[in-house]
């Protein structure tokens, strides 16, 4: 023994704990122990017993034998959505695609100039460098009253893709937390394109809130004809758009 090196006393080996913790704390003492093989090999011997039994402790301390020693959940589980409702498509066909393909008046920088959302700098499909939401500029409407257009083969058509991107710009039931309103107004977030709607009395402003705040009943999904009560009269094709 080096002179002037602390004497340690003999320290017994951890007893048999369940599990696969308890299998974990009888090899860590077997290493520092040098009763592993290859462990005296590696110069480690049985002062490394005192190492051994902190880390058995601590690691006691965690949980015992559990194999979740920190008590974490299962599972990460996002919350449902605020009413696991669908946006009316309809109402986006009619009233909300328009409002992206219209020339806008914008004021960024103090600077006032028109431009579409759709345009080619913003959320053009292909084009667009405004973030995720994109917007196909040549998109058809879809004639919801001819049967052949069921559901499955409305979701794969372009006015749907644009349908799809608009609604992922939502916050059902809250409507100052949807960036889809809330960006051209700049009401909180920043927003590339500058300022699209001075207020939230603007004609197109009003459309889309009142888009996100009916959406489709409970338990219908977004092709619901009940959601034809947002035009009047109630009909996608002669009504007109209800903004309240």
């Amino acid at each position: 023994m080096r002179e002037g090196a602390p004497t340690l006393s003999p320290v017994a080996a951890p007893q048999p704990g369940a599990g696969r913790l308890g299998t974990a704390r009888r090899r860590v003492w077997a290493l520092v122990s040098g009763t592993l093989p290859g462990a005296r090999a590696h110069g480690v011997g049985a002062a490394g017993g005192v190492f051994a039994l902190a880390l058995a402790g601590a690691l006691a301390s965690c949980g015992g034998g559990s194999s979740n020693p920190f008590d974490n959940p299962g599972a990460v589980q996002n919350p449902a959505g605020a009413t696991g409702q669908h946006l009316a498509f309809a109402y986006f066909q009619k009233c909300i695609n328009p409002i992206f393909l219209a020339q806008l008046q914008i004021t960024q920088g103090g600077t006032v100039s028109t431009n579409t959302c759709a345009g080619s700098g913003c959320h053009d499909t292909t084009t667009g460098t405004g973030g995720a939401f994109r917007v196909v500029q040549n998109a058809q409407p879809i004639d919801l009253a001819n049967t052949a257009n069921t559901p499955d083969v409305i979701r794969t058509s372009d006015i749907y893709k644009n349908f799809y991107s608009a609604q992922g710009e939502v916050v059902l039931g809250s409507t100052a937390q949807s960036r889809l309103l809330a960006k051209p107004l700049l009401l909180g977030v920043l927003h590339g394109g500058g300022l699209i709607f001075p207020n939230e009395n603007d004609a197109n402003a009003k459309l889309i809130k009142y888009w996100i705040s009916h959406p489709a009943p409970l338990g219908q999904d977004e092709f619901s004809t009940a959601s034809y009560t947002m035009f009047t009269p109630n009909d996608p094709v002669t009504g007109t758009c209800n903004t309240q």
